[in-house]
């Protein structure tokens, strides 16, 4: 377990235990609006555990949370701000060299791969790109339900001269689990995700908010895939610990309970699974805290 790089957790239930406020459909883009101070406790939180790379709080600032009138006059401005908290947030940590990762979600909708359109996708990426390059280290494309969105986020950022990252998100319902072998939401293969990753430039391929137990195969496809296309790529994991289907119902309309199994004990062990199959990024995603982040830290390091 050499030359793991741990990453953050999930940034809305950590902005919720800590006393701001979150509701639908602006969900944690409402914390930069109204409790920004927040927005970088967390950060530092995370930073306190043990995590080497934060995130940006800018995943919910698209029109698909915040509206499309709110995009155009505020998102700009937030977006900055997003950078803004969590590279002072990182530059304060004198002990450890933090680098902050540039959120670039689904601009269409989270699990939603069928409400993707090309031909608008980079209008919206661009405001992203242009707003969190002075303040962001690596890019991170995350949560993403198909292929074309990978390749929308490698367009948006080729000019930046930074290093992006691509994390897909898993189908994760039972047969996915149980038989079909690992897949995206969208359907498309893991091992067809992997050789598109391995052949677009990206630093890392990663794979996130889904259930852990659907996690392990696709690390060992994946690194599979990237070995025999012999290019040197990192693959990574940070699961969520939602409970129940998260299809049902879109990311900004309903509140998924998290699982009470998933302690920071048993979210370890997954980490440490993920970490003899060849991950060397590991963090955590929606209901993964500080906690867990401080346990998976202490064990992986």
């Amino acid at each position: 377990m050499k030359n793991i790089r741990v990453l953050d957790g999930g940034m809305s239930r950590e902005l919720i235990r800590l006393g701001a406020e979150l509701r639908q459909p602006e969900w944690s883009a409402l914390a930069l609006i109204e409790t920004p101070e927040i927005v970088r406790q967390v950060h530092e939180e995370f930073i306190a555990a043990g995590a080497d790379v934060i995130t940006t709080n800018s995943y919910a600032l698209v029109p698909f949370h915040i509206g499309e009138e709110r995009f155009r006059s505020e998102g700009a401005a937030l977006i900055d701000l997003s950078g803004r908290l969590a590279r002072a947030a990182a530059d304060a940590e004198s002990g450890r060299n933090i680098l902050v990762a540039g959120s670039l979600p689904p601009i269409f909708g989270s699990y939603e791969p069928e409400r993707f359109d090309g031909s608008r996708v980079q209008d919206y990426l661009a405001v992203l790109v242009e707003n969190l390059t002075p303040h962001v280290d690596v890019w991170l494309g995350e949560t993403l339900s198909l292929i074309a969105e990978g390749e929308a986020v490698r367009v948006a950022v080729e000019a930046s001269g930074k290093p992006f990252w691509i994390s897909f998100t898993l189908a994760d319902d039972v047969g996915a689990v149980d038989g079909d072998g690992p897949r995206l939401r969208s359907g498309e293969p893991v091992g067809q995700a992997a050789a598109w990753a391995a052949g677009s430039g990206a630093a890392a391929l990663l794979f996130n908010c889904s259930r852990p137990e659907v996690m392990g195969d696709a690390i060992q496809l994946a690194r599979t895939v990237v070995r025999e296309k012999g290019v040197s790529i990192e693959v990574g994991v940070y699961a969520n610990a939602l409970e129940g289907d998260q299809e049902d119902g879109a990311a900004n309309e309903a509140l998924h309970d998290t699982r009470n199994d998933l302690t920071t004990d048993s979210y370890s062990r997954f980490a440490c699974q993920w970490a003899e199959a060849g991950a060397t990024l590991i963090g955590g995603c929606c209901g993964i805290g500080a906690q867990h982040i401080h346990r998976l830290a202490s064990t992986l390091k």
